[in-house]
């Protein structure tokens, strides 16, 4: 039974040059998507860099539902030599963009949309949901069990605490982000080397705390 797993996780799995991986906007050489996946749809607008690990049962998809039509951009861009982690999602509605060497641990959750709260008479998931772009910079590290929710932009070379959820703003490069809500505990500039404060706002400058 073992031997069979193996044997479908190795010839079920997606990978550059088949046929699964020809209905993708772009699926780069070395890339791969492991079995089982969990959900996978839109991909005409999904764009995967090469040499990008893609873990089991992870969802990545472009779109509310299958089959609708997004327009002529690409709405999820995975970029060169990322990994990411079992269980994880990557949800993208208006536009996800991950950039290249990005790692993620397991059960990872990024998306650009969220539920709208204007009329606290009607049920939340009935309301309209509301779209805001996300930006993981190049050679970012978001740990197990992150959440980085619509309209977070980080920078290059930025860490997610496992378990932190972070809010929408703009995180500079080189920033340790940690908590619930996530917080910039470290930075690094050229300048002054790493600083161990917290800063009070994502776009805060070091001066301001």
């Amino acid at each position: 039974m073992a031997a069979l797993w193996t044997t479908m996780r190795r010839r079920a799995g997606v990978r550059y040059g088949s046929r699964g991986a020809r209905k993708f906007a772009a699926f780069g050489p070395g890339t791969s998507i492991a079995f089982p996946p969990a959900t996978i749809f839109g991909e005409p607008w999904i764009e995967l860099g090469s040499h990008t690990v893609i873990g089991a049962e992870v969802t990545i998809t472009a779109g509310l539902l299958p089959d609708l039509e997004l327009g002529p951009e690409p709405v999820l861009r995975i970029g060169d030599g990322c990994t990411v982690g079992r269980g994880s999602h990557v949800v993208a509605h208006q536009r996800v963009e991950i950039g290249d060497f990005v790692f993620t641990g397991p059960y990872v959750y990024v998306t650009d949309q969220n539920h709208g709260y204007t009329d606290p008479a009607t049920p939340v998931g009935l309301q309209f949901p509301r779209n805001d772009p996300v930006r993981i910079g190049r050679g970012c590290w978001i740990g197990a069990n992150a959440v980085v929710l619509p309209g977070v932009r980080l920078g290059q070379n930025c860490v997610v605490a496992a378990g932190s959820v972070v809010l929408p703003g703009e995180y500079p490069d080189h920033s340790v982000l940690a908590g619930v809500p996530a917080k910039i505990v470290r930075w690094y500039t050229p300048e002054s080397g790493w600083t161990n404060r917290p800063r009070t706002t994502p776009d805060s400058s070091p001066e301001d705390t």
